[in-house]
């Protein structure tokens, strides 16, 4: 199978990618990938750095917005894998004249919104709070319509919060193990209340790649977490982790948008793919405080940005 991946120098896009070409992902043994990356935010080619030389990796430094090159970079794949945040019309425009096997449309569950108890089911309304969930939901719709317009086989998966190496230090796991890392005290916004569903990006990946090669075309699949948690309770298993003690946090300001809470029902992926989370939280945490601690150098340059 050939593989074009959105978004692959980003934090579960290029997990993915690595996934992939290390044969980790069931069912995509062998399979090729070429990413479309214009390497911004979170785009960095480091990220790609243990697959870089790999023979069945292609690498094209470009928007997902640029039609021609979409167009071009399209050509001789099967799938396509979007991870980045814009470009999703031209892509499913370009993945309906090249007759694409298969579009999956990879989301996150902040397109619901804030719910104070119980999970959101794929069934549900989406209700975003931020202009940028509200972008996040249009696009999903957008995916969902080139499916009962033109008959596109695409499958949307919305995730839970993600965690794991390679992820941005401005994102919340890597902000708290960073800071205490590079000796700053770690911090906590506002009273560290907000409720957050937490998913190893290799269960989340697992979860894509299901989708990808089994899930029904024009159907929505959680990928959730393994553990809930406040930001609060978070920070004292990092803290408990790295032997420190409360006097390592500060409080900042909370930001001006969030989601209260956040909870994805996962039944339907369970029921109909059979995925379920591999990671245990305290041990996938373990592991990835681990990382972060053995690459300063590739988070330091970061906190600048």
């Amino acid at each position: 199978m050939n593989l074009l991946v959105t978004g692959g120098a980003g934090f579960i896009g290029s997990h993915f990618v690595r996934a992939v070409l290390a044969d980790r992902l069931p069912g995509l043994e062998g399979a090729s990938v070429t990413v479309l990356d214009k390497m911004a935010y979170t785009g960095n080619f480091a990220n790609l750095g243990p697959v870089a030389e790999h023979k069945r990796l292609d690498f094209v430094p470009a928007d997902a917005s640029d039609a021609p090159m979409v167009d071009v970079a399209l050509r001789g794949h099967d799938a396509v894998v979007h991870f980045a945040g814009a470009g999703v019309e031209v892509l499913l425009e370009a993945s309906v004249r090249h007759h694409l096997g298969r579009f999956v449309h990879v989301s996150t569950g902040d397109v619901y919104g804030s719910i104070d108890s119980g999970a959101w089911t794929e069934r549900s309304p989406l209700t975003p709070t931020s202009p940028a969930a509200a972008a996040r939901a249009g696009a999903d719709l957008m995916a969902l319509a080139y499916h009962r317009t033109h008959g596109l086989p695409v499958v949307v998966t919305r995730g839970s919060d993600s965690y794991g190496p390679y992820q941005h230090p401005h994102q919340t796991v890597p902000r708290l193990v960073t800071a205490l890392l590079d000796g700053r005290a770690a911090p906590l916004r506002g009273d560290g209340a907000r409720v957050r569903d937490w998913l190893h990006v290799d269960d989340h990946c697992h979860g894509i790649a299901l989708a990808l090669l089994e899930g029904r075309p024009g159907e929505v699949y959680h990928v959730a977490g393994s553990v809930e948690l406040t930001e609060r309770d978070l920070t004292e298993l990092i803290l408990a982790e790295l032997g420190l003690g409360w006097e390592h946090v500060t409080a900042v300001p909370d930001r001006k948008t969030g989601d209260h809470r956040r909870a994805l029902d996962d039944d339907k992926i369970r029921r109909e793919l059979g995925w379920r989370p591999r990671v245990e939280f305290t041990s996938g945490l373990a592991t990835t405080i681990a990382w972060y601690r053995e690459h300063p150098t590739w988070w330091q340059p970061l906190l600048s940005e």
